[in-house]
């Protein structure tokens, strides 16, 4: 028997609301007449839930909710609006847990809770289970950054503090945190970061109590705001003091005892490559044409390992730090900068310790040989990638000496890169191709422009030369059966695969791949179709949101994303811990011949290792999103009321987000498109007029204006720009007041933000880059 949908979804919601009451027919009859429910269709409607297990009757005309006892553990994410959501655990898609604002027992985002389900999920209209917290397990945030607001001498000596901590994280911002007069005392508008120490209580459910750690600075101050994100994650920026004595006892050169059992490769031509601006050298490259016809490729790596050693003040430092943090002002380095940008720094014309990795390659691209040994070098030249694209395009006369001297081996390095891209390409990895934005900012740390890179052969064949190394040593030390440290991407979720196959399907690309077994090759396929269309940039965004997020394992699980069965990080020790370790197992097992001492030693480390690096390299990458979502707000907020063009990067049921040329992203609200009711399609993910039947669809360009730039939230709104509509009016800040309109859809349309205004812009190189998966 055939069931109306829209009537069930409308009946089970009045249960669902009412989780304790009992209904008679009549009640539920008046409830629903607004929703023109006849009575024959309730009737049905409650047989049906009934027979569905999602009401109850007591037999005498009274129906309920059927009872829900279930119980969950999960991190609460919290909305400043009061009301949460519980993401189940190890249940990635799984429906997250709505919590209404008098069911979170004062929990805090990512707090860790248990919850007891008070409501199933309606599979009539998508929305999910509800729930109440009845416990908090662990507390997610033990500090938090913000601005110090200073009590008058009354309220002092009345209360013990000196004043309260407002949090510049919007999840907190509603709470004060309250500091006692015997810790730090800052001034008014400083930036500081506190330690809390007394959570929200029945009694005080909006104030908190936390001692200052310390004080970053006056918000108005050049830098403060970033080194205030630093703060916020934990990211460390001070050299204990051991540590800097050990990193300044390092000689700052090469002494003679340090050659032994080392290959001497000073006379090969090898030459770092890298952009403009870098000032820390990894890697070097060589390469030449062999008598059988093969290539020999050299990929020489900082040998890092040879002066931090295991368990030293060193090396206990930057295992906390795990990598380096580039931020669009400044870096933070893994390494104090004596080591990063001296000894270990392949720096040209002096003498360097490098591990290498020496191949054979045939002309086609096949590694057929390898090598994997210490080695002494010398740069014989710091190139660029601007440079070396000129030396690869222009003749020898047109070029300095140094490139024009290079300028054959230049052309080799190209001509193996294109078969190597070809190797990778048939195997089935993914490549994408997107502009990377470069944030400029000025000498106080004020944006002044978006400056957008297309990468060129020089930066493609020196990734191809480093992903080919990094598989080589990852191949290598499996085949030897020993402990080893390996970056791997798993195959992502069958759901998120079907959902991304139905996007394309929509825009009427034909997909003949089964998601409960895809290969990479049939994702390199979509891509590949898709190049040089409108579409192109859209389904690499999409698709690059269906992918897991690349990680460290002690298991080698493949990398999905360049289809390689090994693959680890070698090639960037000065940066990431992850590569130093690498150096480090590469040096112990040769020097012990794989002894089983030396086995068991790094066998019980490694997920330790392989934990902290990932969670280390998560923490960097949303320090420094968080950073170029602040700079490209603030940029923008000197063009509030200025039309751009810009294409739709994203839809949601409470609106789309839209991406500018220069990458920079914002969100039309669903409350800006006042022109008609828009209904959201989840599975074409578009919005579609009710009246006008106009739709908004992935990809779809539009010209938009910027309404607002809230740089301390980092959002950014826009409505579409109509150029025959009246003129509206603008606030003293020249940003257009939005008129308020009753909510379209009764209760509201929830994300799990519950975001009603601007959005954060998510350019990073997590979200558009290929450092998401690579």
């Amino acid at each position: 028997m055939a069931q109306d949908e829209r009537v069930l979804a409308t009946i089970l919601e009045i249960f669902r609301h009412n989780p304790q009451r009992k209904f008679r027919v009549n009640q539920l009859e008046r409830m629903s007449s607004r929703d023109h429910i006849k009575f024959a269709e309730l009737v049905k409607a409650l047989t049906f839930l009934e027979q569905e297990k999602q009401i109850v009757t007591d037999g005498n005309g009274e129906y309920q909710l059927a009872s829900v006892d279930t119980e969950i553990t999960g991190i609460f994410r919290a909305n400043e609006k009061g009301f949460g959501f519980v993401r189940i655990d190890d249940e990635e898609n799984a429906d997250d847990i709505f919590v209404g604002p008098d069911n979170t027992l004062l929990a805090l985002d990512s707090d860790y809770v248990r919850v007891k389900i008070i409501a199933n999920g309606n599979p009539w209209n998508g929305k999910g289970p509800e729930g109440k917290v009845i416990e908090i397990l662990e507390r997610g945030v033990e500090t938090l950054v913000g601005e110090f607001y200073p009590l008058t001498d009354v309220q002092v000596k009345l209360s013990g503090f000196c004043g309260y901590v407002i949090s510049s994280n919007k999840k907190f911002k509603n709470y004060k945190i309250y500091t006692p007069v015997d810790g730090i005392t800052p001034q008014m508008g400083d930036m500081v970061k506190v330690s809390i120490s007394q959570y929200p209580t029945e009694d005080m459910p909006e104030n908190m109590q936390g001692a200052i750690l310390e004080t970053i600075g006056n918000k108005n101050d050049p830098g403060v705001d970033i080194m205030s994100i630093v703060a916020a994650h934990d990211i460390r920026t001070e050299w204990p003091e051991d540590a800097m004595k050990q990193a300044n006892e390092i000689p700052d050169h090469i002494e003679q005892g340090e050659l032994a059992n080392r290959v001497d490769i000073r006379d090969q031509p090898a030459v770092t490559i890298d952009g403009d601006d870098s000032k820390d050298f990894d890697d070097a490259v060589v390469l030449w044409k062999l008598p059988n016809g093969n290539y020999h490729l050299g990929v020489h790596i900082a040998d890092v390992a040879h002066y931090v050693k295991e368990n030293s003040p060193l090396d206990k430092e930057a295992y906390q730090r795990g990598n380096s943090t580039y931020l669009v002002d400044r870096v933070i380095p893994m390494l104090p900068f004596r080591l990063s940008n001296g000894i270990c720094s392949i720096n040209e014309g002096v003498d360097r310790l490098v591990l290498s990795c020496d191949m054979e390659i045939t002309p086609e691209g096949k590694r057929v040989a390898y090598d994997i040994h210490p080695s002494v070098m010398r740069s014989h030249g710091r190139l660029t990638y601007n440079k070396v694209n000129e030396a690869l395009t222009k003749p020898a006369n047109e070029l300095e000496e140094k490139y024009a001297k290079l300028q054959p081996m230049l052309k080799k390095m190209a001509s193996l890169h294109e078969a190597l891209y070809n190797q990778r390409h048939d195997r089935g990895a993914i490549d994408f191709e997107e502009p990377e934005a470069k944030i400029i900012v000025d000498e106080k740390g004020k944006p002044v422009d978006i400056v957008l890179h297309n990468r060129g052969t020089a930066e493609k064949m020196i990734e191809s030369f480093m992903l080919l190394a990094n598989e080589t040593v990852a191949e290598a030390f499996f085949k030897k059966h020993v402990p080893f440290l390996y970056r791997v991407h798993e195959t992502p979720d069958a759901e998120r695969i079907q959902s991304f196959f139905e996007f394309v399907s929509a825009l009427g690309l034909n997909i003949k791949a089964d998601p409960n077994d895809v290969k990479p090759i049939d994702l390199q396929k979509v891509v590949t179709k898709t190049l040089g269309t409108p579409e192109e940039a859209v389904v690499q965004m999409v698709m690059l949101r269906s992918l897991k997020q690349a990680h460290y394992s002690d298991e080698p699980l493949g990398h999905f994303g360049i289809a390689a069965e090994f693959y680890t990080h070698f090639t960037s020790p000065i940066r990431r811990y992850s590569d130093l370790m690498v150096h480090r197992m590469i040096h112990e097992y040769t020097d012990s011949n794989l002894s089983e001492d030396t086995q068991k030693h790094f066998g019980p480390i490694l997920p330790d290792v392989a934990e902290q690096t990932s969670t280390q390299e998560r923490k960097s990458i949303d320090t420094e999103r968080e950073v170029n979502d602040l700079k490209m707000t603030e940029f923008m907020s000197d063009h509030v009321g200025e039309h751009f063009d810009a294409v739709i990067s994203s839809v949601t049921s409470f609106g789309m987000f839209i991406q500018l040329p220069n990458t920079v992203e914002g969100l039309i609200h669903i409350s800006n498109l006042t022109d008609d009711f828009y209904n959201f399609d989840e599975k074409t993910l578009t919005l579609t007029g009710r009246g006008t039947h106009r739709q908004f669809k992935i990809g779809m360009p539009l010209k938009v204006t910027l309404i607002n730039a809230n740089v301390e939230q980092h959002q950014l709104d826009f409505e579409i720009y109509d150029p025959n509509a009246p003129k509206k009016e603008h606030n003293d800040r020249g940003i257009r007041r939005p008129r308020r309109r009753d909510d379209r859809f009764g209760r509201g349309s929830r994300n799990r933000d519950g975001n009603r205004s601007g959005h954060k812009s998510r350019n990073s190189r997590d979200n558009r880059g290929r450092r998401r998966y690579k």
